[in-house]
């Protein structure tokens, strides 16, 4: 068996542990200047790229970062405004729909009021989708003439329904030439309606005998007023006094006061929003105190028995609101003018 070695001092191994180490093959080469020159120069400039790689990453994460809230914040400010915009549009489509609903109520009112209200041996001008609107409102097809854009002059009327469409057609020259007076008014801004008489002769000629005729109407109106036969409530008189009464509705108490009494509740009728003046072409008559039975009914059989201008509209047997009996009588517009000249 072999013992342990014991290094002793002074021995081989010791000397050889003790000597230097001899330099690798190329290791006593001293490196020059130059090299070591070139190696810190090297050695700096990947230290500088790293550091200026580090610098630009930062500057691009910062751009993108920038970049993505410049986007967030357009995309945000983009959808309010297309929310505004499209509450906008919603806003004027809303607008334009009330003002079409507008239009078409306006004209439906004034083709029903025309209807029941204009003669229908009258000739009325409108524009065609207003003449549509009154063919199905039962106004004969014969007395409707229409006015499609460029027409010159509404002659043969005797009527004009002035809507948006006449309006613009005419301009000025519907109120100055062929039509200065309102029977009838529906509606209000660019959706109204205003049925209006036609002025043959034009406008001056028409505003001249028009006023003749309401100092006619007056002169008639208080000899009525004298006459023992007619009796009348205090609206009625002040109405007579003034001329506001239908040459027609006149004739016709005058006429009926030859046969008997006349008891004169009430006159009315004139149109909504007519132009002051506009004749007033309903009546209410009762039986007078101590009329015989069945008075009420032979007015009514006179009344149907008249010709033209002086047949009515209609005729019509109601009871007023203290529970009394009257004959409506109304006439048809427009009102005619010169009846009562001579």
């Amino acid at each position: 068996m072999t013992g342990p070695i014991v290094l002793r001092a002074g021995s081989e191994t010791e000397r050889r542990a003790a000597q230097p180490v001899a330099a690798r093959a190329g290791s006593d080469i001293t490196p020059s200047w130059g090299a070591v020159a070139g190696t810190t120069l090297r050695l700096w400039v990947q230290r500088r790229r790293t550091r200026w790689r580090v610098v630009t990453a930062i500057v691009v994460a910062l751009i993108v970062f920038a970049a993505g809230g410049l986007t967030v914040a357009l995309l945000r400010r983009g959808g309010q405004g297309s929310v505004a915009s499209s509450g906008s549009g919603r806003t004027s489509s809303t607008a334009n729909l009330g003002a079409v609903q507008a239009a078409a109520a306006a004209r439906q009112q004034a083709a029903a009021w025309i209807a029941a209200q204009v003669s229908h041996s009258a000739v009325v001008s409108c524009d065609p989708a207003m003449c549509a609107v009154l063919q199905a409102r039962g106004f004969p097809a014969g007395d409707l003439m229409t006015l499609p854009p460029g027409t010159g002059d509404p002659l043969g009327s005797a009527v004009i329904v002035a809507t948006a469409a006449v309006r613009s057609l005419f301009g000025s020259r519907l109120t100055t030439v062929y039509a200065p007076t309102v029977i009838a008014s529906f509606g209000s801004g660019p959706a109204r309606v205003d049925v209006r008489v036609y002025a043959a002769g034009g406008a001056s000629p028409y505003l001249a005998a028009l006023k003749a005729d309401e100092l006619s109407r007056v002169s008639v109106g208080r000899q009525l007023l004298r006459n023992s036969r007619v009796t009348v409530t205090p609206a009625a008189r002040q109405q007579l006094v003034t001329g506001q009464v239908d040459s027609r509705l006149l004739i016709t108490i005058a006429t009926l006061s030859g046969q008997g009494p006349v008891s004169v509740v009430a006159f009315g009728d004139s149109g909504p929003g007519a132009s002051p003046g506009a004749p007033l072409r309903e009546a209410e008559l009762a039986a007078p105190a101590g009329a015989k039975s069945g008075y009420l009914h032979s007015m009514i059989l006179l009344l149907q028995a008249q010709q033209q201008p002086y047949l009515a509209n209609s005729v019509t047997l109601v009871r007023l609101a203290n529970g009394q009996q009257a004959v409506r009588i109304e006439f048809a517009a427009p009102s005619p003018l010169g009846l009562l000249s001579g």
